[in-house]
């Protein structure tokens, strides 16, 4: 603007001209009904971030103008913020008004003098401020203050364009909605889900400020906003929170590119006040949200940690059922619920099981407690024992105890997933007795008792046959990865044992292990050798160890 007005210092209007337009996008607003004293109230239905922005700039820059007293271009720039006073009085003279978790920062960011510290964590604050700091840098450094002043209300007040589709309260506004967002970088699930519970509620004569403030405003926080894992996917937590919830809602699966479509049809079809739509998802997260809230050591933490180092959010729709904030489940059979669940997931994947069914097995198990009355913990053991493919089967005790003696699980799992196995082994071997019953969760390291490289300290037996020599070090190679000959070790103890001989490993272990697994180990081999005999028996010693921890079915 400024190289445009030198080049026509006498010419105002052909300077705008040659400068040209900034094209900001298009807005959705939609009138919202009022009498004929009220001022003309508009929904904003998309653009809000945009909108709210372009306040915040204006009214930065009206604040820096009074403060240089440069009166005339303040007034001019006062107008597209504030309303007439003679009109309008408190939180009406501004001329857009957040949602309730941003008004009081907002207010404070947008009144002249008002001291900020209390909102120095808010966004609409921080970027007040920048540009306040911007636009006062700016301006003061040339000399000719009233000038810059000039070019900047021009920009701000005539060179910034908007489209703004202005529909009446009977429009469907959300058909002109996603039409423009189908295109360029889609909005978010719950984005969408949250314009259009409120339109809904006000559509229906609710007031769409009390129901976000009751049931919405909690999915506001940087907590349900971070991004999770959910399949291959990453996405904001309560959009993965409400893809379950409809999943569980609907009783079938629900790809995450129609949460919102299934959302709108759940709500239009539903004969249920959208008060109690509403309240059943806030519920909903509330439940969720619990997930991390159980101590480490409890029954349903240790299975929150257990579930989610074994990555199988796929069943969150069932454990919304039975740890829902309103749920009338007994802890005997929210407990007998969770051990089944944990119990089918471990034995699966220790058996190297597919885990391709589960989308489909949650929704038939979801189908099958809702038509029944009894204890949902044992309805879920009954369902999970009746199943009868390989994709769908809970693995018996035969079976566990051989993929957890036989498998280089080492190599076939997760370091994570083994190390909860292990875990879960040396909890139960722990008696009441122990000066502490449980294990540091996640913080122990697993170590080789025969090294991988085994060759320099661990000699084995030569056979004139070289095929028995290579059988039998292939019989080792895949004994040293498989459980019986993993234990677990501090992460300083680690590095000092490493691929150490059997003498120097024991004396280790004795001198600085106080875990029961490592004294059982030196209890039983202690005196002896260490080899592909000792790492078979401990192996079944251990999966027999698993196969109390993890109680598989009971089948006819």
């Amino acid at each position: 603007m400024e190289e445009a007005q030198e080049r026509h210092p006498d010419n105002p209007k052909l300077a705008e001209e040659e400068a040209g337009t900034h094209f900001l996008g298009a807005v959705v607003i939609q009138q919202i009904p009022t009498i004929t004293s009220e001022l003309d109230r508009r929904d904003i239905i998309d653009g809000q971030q945009r909108m709210t922005t372009l306040q915040i700039l204006l009214d930065a820059a009206q604040e820096i103008l009074e403060e240089l007293e440069l009166t005339m271009p303040a007034k001019r720039l006062s107008k597209l913020v504030l309303n007439d006073e003679d009109f309008a009085v408190g939180d009406d003279r501004f001329k857009l008004w957040p949602t309730a978790n941003d008004r009081d920062a907002f207010r404070a960011a947008m009144t002249n003098g008002y001291d900020t510290t209390d909102f120095s964590d808010s966004l609409i604050v921080q970027a007040h401020d920048y540009f306040r700091d911007q636009i006062r840098h700016w301006i003061t450094s040339t000399e000719v203050f009233s000038m810059r002043a000039e070019n900047l209300v021009s920009v701000l007040s005539g060179l910034l364009e908007l489209v703004v589709i202005d529909l009446e309260d009977k429009d469907d506004s959300y058909v002109i909605f996603e039409t423009l967002n189908a295109r360029g970088t889609p909005l978010l699930a719950s984005d969408l889900i949250k314009n259009y519970l409120l339109q809904v509620a006000a559509r229906r004569g609710l007031d769409p400020d009390l129901i976000h403030d009751e049931h919405w405003s909690k999915f506001e926080t940087a907590w349900w906003r971070k991004e999770v894992t959910q399949g291959r996917l990453r996405r904001p937590r309560v959009d993965v929170m409400i893809n379950y919830w409809l999943i569980r809602e609907l009783i079938r699966e629900v790809p995450s590119q129609q949460v919102f479509p299934s959302f709108r049809k759940l709500v239009d079809s539903s004969d249920s006040p959208i008060g109690d739509i509403a309240g059943a998802l806030s519920n909903c997260g509330d439940t969720f949200a619990s997930f991390e809230s159980y101590d480490s050591f409890s029954s349903e933490g240790t299975f929150f940690y257990r579930w989610g180092v074994m990555q199988a959010g796929v069943i969150t729709p069932v454990l919304l059922d039975i740890m829902s904030v309103n749920s009338t489940v007994s802890e005997s059979q929210k407990k007998r619920a969770l051990e089944a669940l944990e119990s089918y997931l471990i034995r699966r994947t220790a058996c190297r099981m597919t885990t391709k069914d589960y989308n489909r097995l949650t929704v038939d198990l979801l189908e099958f407690l809702s038509v029944r009355d009894e204890g949902i913990g044992d309805l879920i053991v009954e369902f999970l024992g009746s199943q009868k493919s390989e994709s769908r089967l809970w693995p018996d005790d035969a079976r566990f105890r051989d993929a957890l003696s036989e498998l280089p699980l080492y190599r076939l799992l997760t370091r994570g997933r083994l190390r909860v196995i292990l875990e879960g082994i040396e909890e139960e071997m722990r008696s009441s007795k122990a000066e502490e019953q449980n294990v540091p969760r996640g913080a122990l390291t697993m170590e080789h008792i025969m090294p991988q490289n085994w060759a320099a300290h661990w000699p084995m037996e030569v056979y004139e046959d070289q095929e028995q020599n290579l059988r039998a070090v292939s019989k080792r190679d895949r004994l040293v990865h498989s459980l019986g000959n993993i234990t677990l070790v501090s992460e300083i103890l680690n590095p000092s044992l490493s691929n150490g001989s059997w003498t120097k490993k024991q004396a280790g272990l004795a001198e600085h292990s106080t875990l029961y697994l490592n004294k059982q180990l030196l209890s039983r081999w202690g005196d002896g050798q260490f080899n592909e005999e000792s790492i078979a028996e401990r192996g079944r010693e251990l999966s027999a160890i698993a196969c109390r921890v993890w109680t598989g079915p009971r089948r006819n």
